[in-house]
């Protein structure tokens, strides 16, 4: 791997098919559209508790590892806001009416593996969380504008503490850059960035059926 290209940028390039891939999925789709419901997008929320709450205990084991730690950032995390989030859509029982589907619980298994591999990690929590950072917002307009919501029910995209999103964003990305892999490292990295595209979009095609009666 050429080190004239910074690896962020590598990621980038060489995920791209599979990112474009699972953006397009049926539907995140249809949600942007605004052609789901609020109960079909409290679903997404449910699914993504299991996501979140695996990715976070992951990177409380991983807190003090020093290739893991700078990416540990109180500011990203996103379990409370998704569990308000659920209470508000749902209701304090929410957690009773939430199961993971199948692709859910694989994700979730993957991540789980990944305490055991920093890198990967690493890989995981780059796909989730500079996603919600920039490509939610457009989600979040589009629930806001539908569904007449303020703050409540997408507190989920807010990321109240990140002033400069592009600031951190581009930190995030001199992070990568710098992180102390070898070659063989960088590619088992990128390899799982796109196994975590495509574990989304497992989970977003499995939503899709699950919901597939409320699409209007």
């Amino acid at each position: 791997m050429s080190t004239l290209i910074p690896f962020s940028q590598t990621i980038r390039e060489r995920t791209r098919a599979i990112h474009t891939k699972t953006e397009g999925a049926a539907f995140i789709a249809e949600l942007v559209d605004g052609k789901r419901s609020k109960e079909d997008y409290a679903a997404l929320l449910g699914q993504l508790s299991f996501v979140y709450e695996a990715l976070e205990r992951v990177a409380e084991a991983l807190r003090d590892d020093p290739v893991a730690s700078p990416f540990v950032d109180e500011k990203l995390t996103r379990l409370p806001a998704i569990e308000a989030d659920l209470e508000f859509l749902i209701g304090r029982d929410w957690r009773d009416a939430t199961r993971p589907l199948p692709a859910t619980r694989r994700y979730v298994e993957r991540i789980e593996e990944m305490a055991a591999w920093p890198g990967g990690f690493v890989a995981h929590h780059y796909t989730r969380y500079l996603g919600d950072l920039f490509g939610g917002q457009a989600i979040r307009a589009v629930l806001q504008r539908q569904h007449g919501f303020d703050t409540n029910g997408v507190g989920f995209y807010i990321f109240a503490d990140i002033a400069k999103p592009k600031l951190f964003r581009d930190t995030y990305r001199e992070q990568l850059d710098s992180a102390p892999w070898d070659e063989a490292e960088q590619e088992r990295v990128v390899a799982e960035v796109a196994n975590a595209f495509a574990l989304n979009g497992a989970l977003f095609d499995d939503l899709a059926d699950a919901t597939a009666v409320r699409v209007a």
